[in-house]
């Protein structure tokens, strides 16, 4: 399907069209009762984990306090987006109003801001906790924490509210975004005018964030393997509690660069078609809130006792 380009802009209200997966007749509804599944596991194990920890007192660490911030942005990100697709799946033609389209695309560009720097707010926690143990209740407060934590969504919101604030008053010519949600690059490419500013600006946050929170992860690590290296021959407990309170954490961080990488690589190359490209980006909302419950789980045992307690009667 190809974008209506037109000779004056749209008037409000506008209705977007999603281009959406190309689904073999009679195959809608399968499609919509594996993305319920999916968002189901979603909600169940980010959910679960989210009210473990707000219930539990001896749950309110750092550790744990940045885990539930993490697991509610991969609620946000994943409620942004699956069931919008679960109803495109059963319906013919699959429009979106401008308010919700934009509601949508916001929701998912804070959800991939707030991801990252929520993770360098952990790495720094795990940082101090590995490197500086006598001094760690001395430095991370409960107010610095939460101090943190607040910064850490602050700053992806006022990011991506600028972002979009070089779009609201630009003129569509077009009502067919290509793709299975709304972004800001689906809907600035229906505008009448060029976009400069706003590509600029785009890239530059990009590459600024991504750039900036892998310093901050590279530096933690790189210290707490110089500590652990240094100190590990001595007291074997120093290794296997930097091992204990970091494995979680670089796994979640690598499993979300390898879905950004795998989407940013896709777009680059023609011969990747358009459904394995809007797949792809499907799987950077999915597969990180559906598989962070269970790794922190099982790195956990804190965590797993506390959710059997809670749950078992």
């Amino acid at each position: 399907m190809e974008n209506l380009t037109m000779v004056t802009p749209l008037k409000q209200p506008i209705v977007f069209e999603l281009e959406g997966f190309y689904i073999p007749p009679g195959f809608g509804p399968l499609l919509f009762f594996l993305a319920l599944f999916t968002y189901m596991v979603v909600l169940l194990g980010n959910g679960v984990i989210v009210y473990v920890i707000v219930m539990d007192k001896n749950l309110h660490r750092p550790m744990f306090v940045m885990v539930c911030h993490l697991l509610v942005c991969d609620l946000l990100g994943s409620t942004a987006v699956l069931p919008g697709l679960m109803m495109h799946f059963l319906m013919e033609r699959k429009r979106i109003a401008y308010i919700p389209a934009i509601a949508q695309a916001f929701s998912v560009h804070t959800y991939g801001v707030a991801v990252q720097t929520i993770l360098g707010v952990m790495a720094y926690d795990r940082y101090i906790a590995v490197c500086e143990p006598l001094r760690y209740h001395t430095i991370m407060t409960s107010a610095r924490l939460h101090s943190c934590c607040a910064l850490a969504w602050l700053l992806a919101l006022l990011l991506i509210a600028v972002l979009f604030g070089f779009h609201m008053n630009v003129p569509l010519c077009g009502r067919v975004i290509l793709h299975v949600y709304c972004s800001n690059r689906g809907i600035l490419g229906l505008a009448c005018i060029p976009t400069p500013a706003s590509n600029i600006y785009g890239l530059a946050m990009t590459w600024t964030v991504s750039t900036g929170i892998f310093l901050i992860i590279a530096f933690s690590y790189i210290r707490i393997l110089h500590v652990s290296l240094k100190h590990g021959r001595i007291n074997t407990s120093i290794r296997s509690k930097a091992f204990q309170t970091c494995a979680s954490h670089l796994v979640v961080y690598v499993l979300y660069q390898i879905a950004s990488v795998i989407i940013i690589v896709s777009y680059r190359f023609p011969s990747v078609s358009e459904n394995l490209k809007k797949f792809f980006s499907i799987l950077f909302i999915i597969v990180p809130p559906a598989i962070n419950p269970i790794i922190y789980g099982l790195v956990s045992k804190e965590l797993r006792s506390s959710i059997i307690k809670h749950f078992t009667i």
